[in-house]
């Protein structure tokens, strides 16, 4: 299923944020000091397993739960 990726790292920049823009300016930054750029990111992008593991990696690092 296309996409995955682009909801789990949406799901993850919403809980760590909470809407608040300076958060989810570090959140983005964190994500691509660790090698994921989010914006690189859309609905089609396929769904690459190495990515997936280690956006949940990053998550579980981060306490938060994506799915």
């Amino acid at each position: 299923m296309a996409g995955q990726i682009k909801r789990m790292l949406d799901s993850l920049i919403e809980q760590r944020a909470k809407k608040n823009p300076t958060l989810i300016n570090t959140t983005k930054s964190k994500l691509l000091l660790r090698g994921i750029d989010p914006d690189r990111f859309d609905q089609t992008s396929p769904d690459d397993p190495a990515v997936i593991s280690k956006v949940i990696c990053i998550a579980g690092e981060l306490g938060i739960h994506v799915s």
